[in-house]
């Protein structure tokens, strides 16, 4: 066994579980990437993966693994860039423990991220949210767990993860009303709930009967929901929305975009984006830039003290059709 099969076993017990304390979720996703590079190298050296060595790990067969990731597996560059994030983490912890491979280690660490088009976050509009929520088939224990579980995405901004993990204990609804919960980075955080969401709640609380410690949104079997359920009962919901409101069917619907909603209904209410970085459980207040470029009227405003001295603020008004069919020949 070389020096590599080793050098990676601690990485995972050593430096993720017991130093850093890696959530399941990190664990999974650096241990498909290595699946992913062991087995490209093993394919191009023709070895097994615990016969590979740093030396067949060098900086092009990871500069080769990256480009097969996109060209052959149909990869984005984000995700790219994440199988990139988990080889660099490794090969950090490679130094300290192999310092004779520093050279080799140095040209892997070296390897820049690819930089991708950041699109702007898609959101819905308050009547596309109603739509959602009134998609849900509501005389049915399953429309109606799922408009509870819609209704708190939409009002609380939790990721899907953090959905699914809830447990009935964990919303309060009591005097300051409140859900908590574990989320990203293993940080615990309260959200407030509003009236029409505490109303929602416990309505369901009273039909769930659940134990304390019991996951708040189930499955039939009691089991908690797995995020891809949610992404699917969402996506369904929204194709169902979009006969009521049209304009959902141009987007791309899914539990995160429920997450962008909250953040935008909050931006419009003039919230800074300090609180909404806190509310949304962000680390820091420039990951939540982003809604400031969503922010439509923000950008009217702006257009609005630079308008000319003298004009007239308004919006563009298109010409009489005709004219305007005429005018584009």
């Amino acid at each position: 066994m070389t020096l590599i099969a080793p050098t990676l076993q601690s990485f995972f017990t050593e430096r993720l579980l017991a130093q850093r304390l890696a959530s399941p979720r990190t664990v999974s996703a650096y241990r498909d990437t290595f699946v992913l590079l062991l087995r490209f190298v093993s394919e191009r050296a023709n070895l097994a993966p615990s016969g590979l060595d740093f030396a067949h790990l060098d900086a092009p067969m990871v500069g080769a693994f990256l480009e097969h990731l996109e060209a052959d597996r149909r990869n984005s560059v984000r995700t790219r860039n994440a199988r990139l994030a988990a080889v660099r983490s490794f090969f950090r912890y490679a130094a300290l423990k192999h310092p004779e491979h520093a050279g080799s280690v140095q040209r892997v660490l070296a390897i820049p991220q690819k930089r991708c088009v950041r699109n702007v976050v898609s959101f819905l509009t308050r009547a596309e949210a109603d739509a959602l929520l009134a998609s849900s088939d509501r005389s049915s224990w399953t429309g109606r767990r799922d408009h509870a579980l819609m209704l708190l995405g939409l009002q609380s901004g939790l990721r899907v993860g953090e959905l699914v993990g809830l447990h009935c204990q964990d919303v309060v609804l009591t005097a300051g009303p409140h859900v908590r919960c574990w989320g990203k980075g293993r940080k615990e955080r309260c959200t407030p709930l509003t009236r029409e969401a505490v109303s929602v709640l416990r309505t369901w609380l009273a039909e769930r009967k659940g134990n304390p410690a019991e996951p708040l949104f189930p499955t039939r079997r009691g089991t908690s929901l797995s995020s891809d359920a949610v992404q699917a009962l969402v996506a369904k919901y929204a194709t169902a929305a979009a006969v009521i409101c049209p304009s959902i069917a141009a987007k791309h619907v899914t539990p995160h975009v429920l997450r962008h909603t909250n953040a935008m209904f909050l931006r419009e209410r003039g919230v800074d984006l300090s609180t909404i970085a806190l509310w949304l459980g962000h680390e820091q207040v420039s990951t939540v830039q982003i809604y400031l470029h969503a922010d439509l009227a923000i950008k009217e405003r702006a257009l609005a003290l630079a308008a000319p001295p003298g004009s007239r603020p308004g919006r563009y008004r298109p010409p009489d059709t005709l004219v305007a069919f005429l005018d584009s020949l």
